[in-house]
């Protein structure tokens, strides 16, 4: 009875629909044989190795994302044009409802339950430590679940990450367009964090491009761009204040 009222105490302690990792139920005194006695009992069902749902609950890749980062203690977070989207920052970009990015720091990976699961969608997952993990993030309300997500500046950040390869340049600066009110305080230590010259660079000339008044209140001095040129495609336009060379496309939008 003692052990009921723990397990329905434990369970209730998390927002409805959240994913309960065994290795958080083991901290918080449930055996391997307790959870299967409870399995049963059908109190909960398991979700993949290391994963269990309260009996009833739905699973959703928010509820699992929130034990990653709450019972985990894990970086992840939705993060590119997904936390742009979510955001409401990319009203022209469609957020595509099949399709959601993550990223975390290089040293983590999904649990094998969360890359196995069929979420109904398709997660692309992305570990790197470019960004610190701590910095360039806010909370936002998903659901019944208080959720991590890159906030703007982080977010434009992560997808010049993955340019030319997996994003193109002029979406980019599209997105860059929109941004015209980020905190010049926040965007300063991102850059000054940020270990990858190609998004410093990148990020800079999009925002001087783009004649963003918060533009001014960065102190390029602070911002390791690094030395020697970069170029991200044969035939482009080298700018030679960043030392990069763009898309032809990119350096003549209007």
């Amino acid at each position: 009875m003692e052990k009921e009222q723990k397990i329905n105490y434990l369970l209730n302690s998390q927002p409805s629909g959240a994913v309960y990792l065994s290795s958080w139920l083991m901290e918080n005194g449930f055996s391997t044989q307790l959870l299967n006695r409870y399995k049963k009992s059908n109190w909960i069902y398991s979700i993949g190795t290391g994963a269990w749902m309260r009996m009833g609950d739905t699973p959703t890749y928010q509820g699992a994302l929130f034990a990653l980062q709450q019972q985990a203690n894990l970086n992840i977070h939705p993060g590119g044009k997904t936390a742009l989207s979510l955001l409401g920052k990319a009203h022209y970009l469609e957020l595509s409802t099949k399709q959601i990015t993550l990223f975390g720091s290089s040293k983590e990976k999904l649990p094998a339950w969360f890359s196995k699961y069929d979420w109904g969608l398709k997660i692309k997952y992305f570990g790197s430590s470019f960004l610190p993990p701590k910095i360039g993030l806010q909370t936002l309300e998903q659901g019944a679940f208080s959720l991590l997500v890159s906030n703007p500046a982080r977010a434009l950040m992560e997808c010049l990450y993955l340019t030319p390869q997996k994003q193109e340049l002029v979406e980019c600066y599209e997105i860059m367009e929109g941004l015209n009110n980020l905190r010049p305080k926040q965007v300063q230590e991102l850059l000054e964090k940020c270990t990858s010259i190609k998004v410093k660079r990148l990020f800079l000339y999009m925002a001087e491009k783009a004649k963003h008044d918060w533009f001014k209140y960065i102190e390029l001095e602070k911002i390791d761009l690094g030395k020697g040129k970069r170029s991200l495609l044969k035939d482009g336009v080298y700018i030679s204040k960043y030392r990069i060379t763009v898309p032809k496309i990119l350096e003549n939008y209007e």
